[in-house]
């Protein structure tokens, strides 16, 4: 039986994706463990092994296709000892022949034949066209993809050379061909009469003549659009801001990286405010919970989303029970999640979940900014830049290190007040930063 390969879920969240590189080709023997393919996901490009041994039968999608929805299927599997060329003959991909319906029984009354119409003449029966074949007899090697484009923009598959593997006609070969270096169906059928009253086709919208380049969305950046356009329109947002001083936890961050040099750690000042973040819930625990449907689930530990920035993104790797964990375990584990969120390698687990979010914006000189809660979580704590300022302490105006911080809470799940008191414990513990570490 020939195994069908399916297009799989590779996040929770995916429901389609773009196939970017088949690792493997038609006739190459597979084995469980084998990497086949990369594929483009919701969140970042992943590889995909086999799970199955057998021979590479047929490769339906090609490599670049977007839009590949979960459970298509994207390639045949033959298993062993089982013929390749009929294993892809019988490709679930390709659409199944209705069953002819039963003629219907004759009768000994006969009906009597209705007049025919003298100013219509008969149809003519027009001849079938042959099915194109192959310099070997066979049918023409093609994808189902690229079956299906030549039909909707009228391309002569016969007229066309596959650059796929083993001369396979794919989505590249019609692209090419639509550009004028291959005979369409047109050019050899006979027109279709046209109306007058057909309309020309409108201009497209938004060009306005102003020069532009244009790419298609990646799957990272549709499911980034439509998850932060799901949050603002089905989440009342509330926003709160705080000023803290910094001055000591700036001290106490240099006194502890001087102690950690020889073990190679240095702690950055995310690194603390993550660890600030995490047992602010702790102490405040009506502010780390989520809404699920008619639920409120509370959380017994601090599992913190950090934003890191990537190419053509942004990735939420996640540090768990960071409220427990030493700030030297939070910065290592940190500098190895951004390294490997920035190449496209974390694991499912890295960044699917949390319990709240922080994203820092400090590095880029901004002061404060409102971020997007990141569902199904209820808040997110927003950094801005430390800057020296103008601020009072001991009731005199002296100079300080000042940063604002915004919380964003789901207002369906944490109240004002709530919400308030996690802003003034967050406060509390960057000022006295000892108490984070009793």
């Amino acid at each position: 039986m020939p195994i069908n390969l399916q297009m799989p879920a590779l996040s929770p969240t995916m429901e389609e994706g773009t196939l970017a590189k088949w690792l493997v080709k038609e006739g190459d023997e597979v084995a469980s463990g084998d990497l086949l393919a990369e594929i483009e996901t919701d969140k970042a490009t992943m590889e995909f092994e086999a799970v199955d041994e057998g021979v590479i039968a047929k490769i339906v999608v090609a490599e670049g296709t977007d839009n590949v929805k979960v459970g298509d299927v994207i390639a045949i599997i033959a298993e062993e000892g089982e013929d390749v060329d009929v294993a892809s003959e019988g490709s679930a991909s390709e659409p199944k022949k209705a069953k002819p319906e039963p003629a219907p029984e004759k009768t000994e009354e006969k009906a009597a034949p209705a007049p025919k119409k003298a100013a219509e003449p008969e149809p003519e029966e027009k001849p079938k066209a042959a099915a194109p074949a192959d310099g070997d007899g066979d049918r023409i090697k093609a994808s189902p993809l690229a079956r299906r484009l030549a039909e909707q923009k009228g391309v002569d598959l016969a007229a066309l050379k596959g650059s796929g593997p083993g001369g396979r006609i794919i989505k590249a070969d019609i692209d090419a061909a639509e550009g004028g270096t291959a005979p369409t169906k047109s050019e050899t059928a006979a027109p279709a009469p046209t109306s007058a009253a057909t309309p020309a086709p409108a201009p497209a919208a938004n060009d306005f003549d102003i020069p532009h380049t244009s790419e298609k969305l990646s799957g990272m950046r549709k499911t980034i659009a439509r998850r932060l356009t799901e949050a603002k329109q089905t989440i009342p947002h509330i926003y709160l801001t705080v000023d803290i001083q910094l001055d000591k936890l700036l001290k106490l961050r240099s006194e502890l990286n001087a102690t950690l040099e020889p073990r190679g750690v240095k702690l950055s000042v995310n690194d603390l405010l993550i660890k600030a973040l995490a047992v602010s819930l702790m102490q405040v625990p009506k502010c780390n919970v989520s809404i699920d449907g008619d639920q409120l689930k509370t959380f017994a530990r601090a599992d913190i989303s950090v934003a890191v920035s990537i190419p053509g993104g942004l990735i939420t790797p996640i540090i768990t029970s960071a409220d427990t964990k030493s700030l030297s375990t939070i910065s290592t584990e940190m500098k190895d999640l951004a390294g490997r969120a920035k190449d496209g390698k974390l694991k499912m687990h890295e960044y699917q979940g949390g319990t709240a979010s922080i994203s820092n914006m400090g590095m880029f000189g901004i002061k404060n900014f409102d971020a997007v809660i990141n569902p199904p979580q209820a808040m997110i704590m927003a950094i801005g830049a430390g800057q020296k300022r103008p601020h009072v302490i001991d009731d005199s105006l002296q100079i300080a290190t000042v940063m604002s911080a915004t919380g964003s809470f789901d207002h369906r799940a944490i109240d004002g007040a709530d919400g308030a008191q996690l802003m003034q414990v967050f406060k509390d513990l960057v000022e006295n930063p000892l108490g984070m570490l009793a």
